[in-house]
């Protein structure tokens, strides 16, 4: 088992803490939300914990960004709430600042696209950590897969 991982991201260099805890963490699209009231895009994935040195545990976590102005995404099947996806990285791509974009990139291509006023995502582990069938591998940069543990807890 491992410890809750909670982390909070306000600069660049806190994203890449949150975008590295989340590499190959995997989702069904029915677990994304975004609330133009709230001004937030929640999205809730089943992550490797990396952290766990060479044990294969997963864990169901919660990522939340706020101050979200628009969403948008790009060869990701709309209305799909079934599809797996596999993210890859969270970046943030600056605008007239504090505003800019936070790009989720996922395997095969798919990219959303987070306009936000200002940077603030926050991670938290939602549930005890689960043995995962397999530890995530790639190709190259570009071709994570999922390791075939996508059920959700």
């Amino acid at each position: 088992m491992t410890k809750a991982l909670r982390l909070a991201a306000l600069d660049e260099q806190d994203l890449e803490a949150v975008s590295a805890a989340l590499q190959d963490a995997v989702a069904l699209l029915g677990d994304f939300e975004h609330s133009q009231r709230l001004k937030s895009f929640t999205m809730a994935f089943n992550r490797f914990c990396w952290e766990a040195g060479r044990k294969n545990r997963r864990v169901r976590c919660g990522v939340q960004v706020g101050h979200v102005t628009a969403a948008r995404s790009r060869n990701i099947r709309q209305g799909a709430e079934d599809a797996v996806v596999n993210l890859l990285n969270i970046r943030f791509e600056p605008g007239q600042l504090p505003s800019g974009q936070v790009i989720c990139t996922f395997s095969g291509g798919g990219e959303l696209q987070l306009d936000v006023e200002c940077l603030d995502v926050v991670l938290a582990d939602l549930s005890r950590s689960w043995r995962a069938i397999a530890r995530p591998g790639h190709d190259d940069a570009t071709s994570g897969e999922p390791d075939g543990d996508t059920h959700t807890r």
